[in-house]
């Protein structure tokens, strides 16, 4: 490869003009003719900046409401020509093509007009760029002799480069603007055909093509030996946390953006129960130990936080509505430590009390909890490969549980039933919580075998067990492979027990509920989460 290269012509042609001007005056300013389209044109001459209009040089008018103005052989020839091959330089003079030594290209907002609500199909295929790409991978092409810019972010790097060395480009700058260059019509190309694709695929595609861009550079991964990131999905609207904007405190770690990801999910299931009523989650290591719905935001705090206020040290705290200023008031007393604080939206005094307390919490206001779904696939990195599988974005439905033992479940069963089948689906297996007054009073999560989540769920619910009034509701991910964990949960004081069922000794279970009291409940779907 040829190391520099004098830019003695330059084509520019932007959708995004942050800073174009100044670029094209840079360029100016080593002496680079500058050839433009349309509005990019016009923005560089209504700047002084002299242009060489594109039909100048193509002699053939924009046509098709410029659909068509660079998609020309004295345009793609002048960026593909090799002018170490004399055959090259030949063809190029018979046909009065003149080499093209630089290409500014951003393309047309695709990806973000396709996430506009209301956007109709047609402004969204006219957002289709045709002509940049074809440019930009031309250039990329032959980056032994052409520059490629495609970002705004790019330009101080040129600029710099043009200046060290007298107007010439270097080979390593080239080959890394080619690289980010493909990476963009890949990312653009792949946010147009996800666009295509239906909501939900009715088959698994035979090549599966992926898009994301990095949006932040993490400290370190899980353990500070490991080096990470984070990447956005390409044309994602959906409430995420990853590009969310941080209001408050040190920037998010991996961890921080695992757990917060796992409470926004969390939230949203419990957002999607029956009844409007406020949500409070409590997060570590991904899984729920402490959560609660309630009338209130404080109210549902305080249940919540009483879970188990052990594991709740150093967690993330999420709400479904906005914070407000009382209960933030309460989240700061005693010697509590929270990592990461999310919510719709933080009063000023909720933000204030919370910013005063702790100098890093991370706060984050995401907006409304409600699903918006769009990536219905969900992908997990293996050795060799990619797990793929569709989101679990089953509604639980306490209509749609089975009574197969026991006394009749009353409404307020019912309601705790489907808040602990939720609770559990955040839950990584295998997983057992008891609650009860739409509260978590303790979880068993991530053993390899069913009874010790039962063990571990009734220590963790022990003093909560004996409250008057409520009936304590244990829940499963799973069905339950024997009688004894079940028996377990029942023999601490358990009064209703829902799981998915499908064991073939399902009825060992109805049956040791029908003998001791107890409500047996089946809802027909489980929940792993490994």
């Amino acid at each position: 490869m040829i190391d520099l290269v004098p830019v003695r012509r330059a084509l520019i042609s932007v959708s995004d003009k942050s800073d174009v001007v100044a670029f094209a005056r840079a360029l100016a300013s080593h002496g680079v003719e500058i050839i433009s389209t349309g509005g990019t044109a016009a923005t560089l001459a209504s700047a002084g900046i002299r242009v060489v209009p594109i039909e100048t040089l193509t002699g053939f008018p924009e046509i098709l409401d410029g659909r068509v103005k660079t998609l020309h052989p004295r345009v793609h020839g002048g960026l593909l020509g090799r002018r170490d091959l004399p055959a090259h330089a030949s063809a190029m003079a018979e046909h009065g093509i003149l080499p093209i030594d630089l290409v500014c290209v951003n393309l047309y907002p695709f990806e973000e007009t396709s996430r506009r609500d209301g956007v109709t199909e047609e402004v969204v295929v006219e957002n289709i760029d045709i002509g940049g790409p074809s440019m930009i991978r031309s250039a990329a092409k032959n980056f032994s002799h052409v520059c490629v810019v495609t970002s705004p972010a790019q330009y101080d790097r040129v600029c710099a480069d043009l200046t060290n060395h007298s107007g010439s480009t270097t080979g390593t700058l080239r080959r890394e603007l080619a690289a980010a260059a493909f990476a963009r019509t890949a990312a653009y190309d792949t946010a147009i055909a996800a666009w295509f694709d239906p909501p939900i695929p009715h088959e698994f595609p035979t090549t599966l093509t992926l898009s994301f861009t990095r949006v932040d550079e993490l400290r370190y991964g899980e353990n500070p030996h490991q080096r990470a990131a984070a990447y956005g999905h390409a044309g994602a609207r959906e409430t995420a946390v990853v590009g969310s904007r941080l209001l408050h405190g040190k920037p998010l770690s991996y961890n921080n953006l695992l757990d917060a990801s796992a409470a926004l999910e969390l939230a949203q299931d419990l957002t999607d129960l029956p009844g409007e009523r406020h949500a409070c989650a409590i997060i570590k290591h991904t899984n729920p130990c402490g959560a609660a719905i309630a009338g209130s935001n404080g109210d549902a705090f305080a249940q919540a936080y009483a879970g188990d206020p052990l594991a709740a040290y150093g967690s993330i705290v999420v709400f479904n509505r906005t914070l407000d200023s009382a209960t933030a008031a309460a989240m700061v007393q005693g010697d509590r430590f929270l990592e990461v604080v999310i919510a719709e939206a933080f009063e000023p005094g909720a933000f204030d009390a919370l910013a005063a307390r702790w100098k890093n919490v991370r706060l984050i206001a995401l907006g409304s909890f409600r699903h918006r779904i769009d990536r219905p696939l969900s992908f997990r990195s293996v050795p060799g490969g990619l797990l793929v599988q569709e989101r679990d974005t089953h509604a639980v439905r306490a209509a749609n549980f089975d009574h197969v033992a026991g006394p009749t479940p009353t409404p307020t069963m019912l309601e705790d039933a489907a808040f602990g089948t939720v609770i559990t689906k955040h839950l990584k297996s295998n997983a057992v919580c008891i609650v009860g007054g739409g509260t978590l009073w303790g979880a068993g999560a991530g053993q390899m075998d069913r009874v010790a989540s039962c063990r571990i769920a009734v220590e963790k619910a022990r003093d909560r067990l004996a409250t008057k009034g409520v009936t304590p509701v244990a829940a499963s991910d799973a069905f339950f492979p024997f009688a004894d964990g079940p028996e377990v949960l029942i023999r601490a004081g358990v009064k209703c027990l829902v799981h998915p069922g499908g064991s073939k000794r399902d009825s060992d279970t109805a049956e040791l509920c029908q003998r001791e009291g107890a409500t047996c409940l089946v809802t027909g779907t489980r929940h792993f989460r490994h």
